[in-house]
């Protein structure tokens, strides 16, 4: 938790008492927790809404196992191992949340694994489905060496699409593994991507920002398919959509089913609880690969 807005050093972690489920409810064991761009955006204070009060919890992805059920619930039931979404409170021993909203975790997954893709999980497939990427498409993706783009660029090419994605020179043979045609990003990036896609980019998901936007336009790509999750800034300049997937335990759930079968991959990067400084700085440090994950309880061997 952090009693003021700052750097990662401004976390601590803290002896609270464990939160009970009201009806609806259920408590959650968590096992492992994920980190994003939007803890260290409310950390800093420039995410709005950000806390209304200190001190104040973060975290909005999970992973763990059902210990506790409010009234009128009858499942998941104690002991089965689930994964979801949450609100600036994840990154902890134990989280409640509607149980409507779990998705069970598949015993393929381990529970790192599987909260490493609730958030990028849900952002990547409701973007590349409000953006409307099909089989002939020409993806380009911002930033696709992060957990978001990770999944992205799987995700389109699954749909058929051919995929453009930038990222530093090292992870350029990882994303040629994901099955996207690497660029690096930065000065020269438009006629970079003319160089290397195989014909005009039709669509592009921002998840990087610093230009992103611009350099989409700047392609040709209709602005109305030119999407971001990290300018609003340049999108509100540029007419182009803000994509803000909402969260959807179905969508989840299709995620989770393809990650189990093994179609989706996700590098991960994982710190201890009592590490979460350090994790937070990793992902405010971007050009990182795959997601960051606190590892609030180790699996037993």
């Amino acid at each position: 938790m952090f009693d003021r807005y700052g750097p990662p050093e401004v976390l601590r972690v803290a002896e609270l008492p464990d939160p009970v489920p009201g009806p609806g409810e259920a408590r959650v064991r968590v096992r492992a927790a994920g980190v994003q761009p939007f803890d260290v955006g409310v950390r800093e204070g420039w995410m709005r809404p950000g806390p209304g009060h200190f001190p104040h919890q973060v975290g909005q992805e999970f992973s763990g196992v059902v210990d506790l059920l409010g009234e009128g619930v009858t499942g998941p039931v104690p002991g089965t191992a689930v994964l979801g979404s949450t609100m600036m409170n994840g990154q902890a021993t134990h989280v409640v949340v509607p149980a409507a909203n779990l998705v069970v975790k598949p015993p393929q997954l381990s529970f790192p694994a599987a909260a490493a893709l609730v958030a990028a999980g849900q952002t990547a497939s409701g973007a590349l489905a409000q953006l409307e990427v099909t089989a002939g498409d020409v993806l380009l993706v911002h930033g696709a060496a992060g957990s978001v783009g990770t999944l992205a660029v799987q995700l389109a090419r699954l749909a058929g699409a051919t995929v453009v994605g930038t990222a530093g020179p090292a992870n350029h043979d990882y994303l040629r593994e994901l099955g996207a045609v690497p660029v690096a990003y930065g000065d020269g990036l438009v006629e970079a991507v003319r160089a290397v896609a195989p014909g005009p980019v039709t669509v592009a998901l921002d998840a990087a920002g610093r230009g992103a936007v611009a350099a989409s336009v700047a392609l040709g790509v209709p602005r109305e398919r030119i999407g971001t999750i990290a300018d609003d800034k340049d999108a509100a300049e540029f007419g182009t959509p803000v994509v803000r997937a909402p969260r959807s335990p179905v969508r989840l759930a299709e995620v989770i089913a393809l990650a189990a079968r093994g179609v989706l991959t996700m590098p991960l990067r994982a710190y201890p609880l009592a590490q979460v400084a350090a994790a937070h700085a990793a992902v405010q440090a971007g050009h990182g690969r795959g997601k960051v994950v606190l590892i609030v309880e180790p699996e037993q061997p």
